[in-house]
């Protein structure tokens, strides 16, 4: 008997972790957006106002990024200062798809960042400038979609989780 409500509860438990921490990625990603858009001013104001070298810039925000984007930037900053024949467009995609993993975002965020690394480098400061806020703008007409999926399906995730850990304990009794 002991063991059966044992199973119970660790099928409950489990149930509502699955849908807590699905729950949790639909409230990071909002934020993560916004760290990022962020990211990306402090970078213009490195690049236009500062007149930083890239590595360096990327050094800086890695500083001052907070996960999982600080990894992004410090892999950038990392490979850029190595001795190689590599691109800044390649090791930018390298450094965001390696980092994106850790990530709440989604494809369309990563797509958004990484055609900002294939003109990063690749002009003068105000062109540079007008590709980061293009950038900025982009992301945030989808941190506005994230906020909206935030708002449906935070409080359905959690909810689902508990309830299918709930029928799953009712079809084993």
């Amino acid at each position: 008997m002991w063991v059966k409500l044992a199973g119970a509860a660790l099928v409950l438990a489990a149930g509502a972790g699955f849908g807590f921490a699905k729950a949790r990625s639909y409230r990071r990603r909002p934020q993560q957006i916004r760290s990022m858009i962020q990211a990306l001013q402090r970078l213009e104001t490195e690049i236009v106002y500062g007149s930083t070298p890239l590595p360096e810039a990327f050094r800086t925000l890695s500083r001052q990024s907070g996960e999982p984007f600080c990894g992004i930037f410090r892999q950038a900053a990392e490979r850029l200062s190595e001795p190689k024949d590599d691109t800044l467009s390649t090791i930018w995609g390298e450094a965001v798809q390696g980092g994106w993993r850790r990530s709440s975002m989604k494809p369309a965020e990563m797509q958004i960042v990484l055609r900002l690394g294939q003109t990063l480098g690749l002009s003068d400061r105000t062109d540079q400038a007008k590709h980061l806020r293009l950038s900025v703008l982009q992301l945030q007409a989808e941190e506005t979609n994230a906020a909206e999926e935030q708002k449906r399906y935070e409080a359905m995730w959690r909810s689902l989780g508990v309830l299918v850990g709930a029928l799953i304990v009712i079809l084993m009794y």
